[in-house]
């Protein structure tokens, strides 16, 4: 039986390469974001676009994750193009200017928590929603979390704050899930070379206050850690899995 996953922040970094991997693995693939030319430069990059029993390999969605309508029309996508949801890579986030927390503004605060908490929220209530009603029953949630909810970097309470809540937010799914075969299970990365890594070649500040650059590794391995996670049977799961540069400061910060 064909299997079906759902990508958010599916147009660039992390997000692109889950969701390429995830398609060379044989899985249809439905891609989330906000901007359509970067979710169709994701889709020019699958194997090509070869469909998946008779649907598109790669099924672009236009979404806001921070706005329940909006994820409630990609859920309802979702259904129509796929009958079903296997797994969802909850990867939609973002990250503020990294300022001191009196100088962050609350529009600023408010933007970051919209997005990577509430818009994990909402985009993970609705796969249960799926799960829970499709045949055959249930589906693995991955929600994509950070080392910096452990070792946070300097001017970074936003941003923090969210991924720390994501591990809450894994944790109650698990549990809440264990009744309706919904496995849930929380990647946490650390210096994946993307877009949002390209100032670490130049020295980001450190908590002794230094400027270093930092060890990154290719995106690629973060990509097949979210296709082993997906592939489990949903009787064995990886509840926290850490994916990260070797010599990167993570591991005694500061």
């Amino acid at each position: 039986m064909t299997r079906f996953a759902l990508v958010t922040g599916g147009g660039s970094g992390i997000g692109r390469a889950a969701a390429l991997a995830l398609q060379g693995a044989g899985y249809g693939v439905a891609i989330a974001g906000r901007r359509i030319a970067q979710l169709d430069e994701t889709v020019t990059q699958t194997s090509s676009g070869r469909a998946v029993s008779g649907q598109p390999a790669m099924l672009p969605i236009v979404t806001d994750v921070a706005d329940p309508s909006a994820v409630d029309a990609m859920f309802a996508k979702i259904r129509e193009s796929f009958g079903r949801l296997d797994v969802l890579f909850n990867n939609a986030g973002m990250s503020p200017p990294a300022v001191a927390i009196d100088e962050l503004t609350h529009e600023q605060w408010t933007q970051v928590v919209d997005v990577n908490l509430t818009g994990s929220f909402l985009c993970a209530q609705g796969a249960v929603r799926l799960m829970k009603a499709q045949d055959p029953r249930g589906g693995r949630i991955i929600n994509n979390g950070s080392v910096s909810a452990y070792a946070p970097r300097p001017n970074s309470i936003a941003y923090t704050s969210t991924k720390h809540a994501i591990t809450g937010l894994t944790k109650c799914i698990s549990l809440d899930g264990r009744a309706f075969d919904i496995a849930c299970s929380q990647l946490d990365i650390g210096n994946a070379v993307t877009e949002m890594t390209e100032p670490m070649k130049d020295g980001v500040p450190q908590a002794d206050g230094r400027i270093a650059v930092e060890p990154c590794m290719n995106v690629e391995h973060v990509a097949n850690a979210v296709v082993h996670m997906a592939g489990l049977p949903l009787d064995a799961n990886i509840l926290f899995m850490t994916v990260m540069a070797t010599n990167m400061p993570f591991v005694g910060r500061g």
